[in-house]
């Protein structure tokens, strides 16, 4: 049986740690807010509306990496993880990540953070993740779900996903 070492990755809004909350509690997993591993210098960045270079991501998706291979039992993290790049580099630590890609239009997610004040990702940052965000490809473990359906809905059908490829579940 494989573990279950899962990303939840999306554009800002998608709901990522409302979603990754509910899986983890669903498979009986840790859960980690990868926005928690972000250094200061980033947050400090993101919070002035400017955003993140690909050598600022680097040490941030080396930290997710090594948090998802250090899980011996498996664990949810959540990270943005938008392009290909950032998730190739999160595997090199642990190339069994397993990402869940929550998706949904801009539109609706723009509706969903108009109300939200986040600690450092304004909103106006939305569309520049929507123009970095890459699709995952057959070389990436995933699952693609809609934001449409309700956190529980989505952590019930990534339980049934991972069950069917050989995962050990709770």
């Amino acid at each position: 049986m494989k573990t279950a070492r899962l990303v939840i990755m999306g554009v800002s809004g998608s709901g990522k740690t409302t979603t990754g909350q509910a899986i983890a509690r669903q498979l009986d997993l840790p859960f980690v807010d990868g926005d928690d591993l972000h250094p200061a210098e980033n947050k400090a960045k993101m919070a002035s509306g400017t955003p993140l270079t690909d050598v600022d991501r680097e040490p941030w998706l080396q930290i997710i990496g090594e948090k998802l291979s250090g899980a011996p039992d498996g664990i949810v993290v959540v990270c943005s993880a938008l392009k290909k790049s950032y998730r190739d580099a999160i595997r090199v630590a642990a190339p069994d990540a397993f990402f869940v890609h929550l998706e949904g239009s801009q539109e609706l997610i723009e509706s969903r953070i108009a109300d939200r004040e986040h600690e450092f990702m304004p909103a106006n940052l939305l569309a520049s993740q929507f123009a970095t965000l890459e699709p995952l490809d057959d070389t990436e473990a995933h699952v693609n779900v809609s934001i449409e359906k309700t956190p529980q809905e989505i952590a019930a059908l990534v339980a049934s996903r991972l069950q069917a490829e050989g995962y050990r579940i709770s």
